[in-house]
């Protein structure tokens, strides 16, 4: 006979696959039907235990985005649909070691490489759609104009 899981085991299950924050661990939870009581015991214990992080995941998120040619902007945007405090998230942000000019240049030139188009028609076009590219990413303005301005220059 197989027992039911608790709210207790399946949030270790989950916390062990990768960081969560407190939201979308609480949110996981509530999808999967356990009681309120329970998650809240849970979410405490976890807390408690240092099991659950809304810092570390935060720091993870960063990191992994990052890695991954994203710009801050993009980061604070998912940390904020996470739920992450807004202190947690600026403290981030003043904490990281990260050059956003190099990762938007990164994520220019593996997207775009080294084309170089001759018509001006065609090359203002192919601009505009690098721009939306890096700003999709998550770069800012000052980012995004400093590395295209780099690659039309030549």
């Amino acid at each position: 006979m197989k027992q039911k899981q608790t709210a207790l085991h399946c949030g270790v299950g989950l916390l062990a696959r990768r960081e969560h924050s407190e939201f979308e661990l609480r949110q996981k939870l509530s999808v999967r039907e356990f009681e309120e009581a329970d998650i809240d015991a849970a979410i405490e214990r976890f807390l408690d235990k240092g099991y659950l992080s809304d810092t570390r995941f935060a720091i993870s998120t960063c990191r992994y985005r990052a890695n991954r040619g994203y710009g801050w902007r993009y980061i604070e945007n998912e940390l904020k649909q996470k739920r992450v405090c807004s202190i947690i998230i600026q403290q981030l942000r003043n904490n990281c070691e990260i050059d956003w000019y190099l990762q938007a240049e990164l994520a220019y030139n593996k997207r775009f490489g080294e084309r170089w188009i001759k018509d001006p028609k065609q090359a203002q076009k192919e601009q505009a759609k690098k721009i939306r590219f890096l700003q999709y990413r998550g770069f800012s303005h000052d980012e995004i104009f400093a590395v295209v301005s780099i690659f039309t220059s030549n």
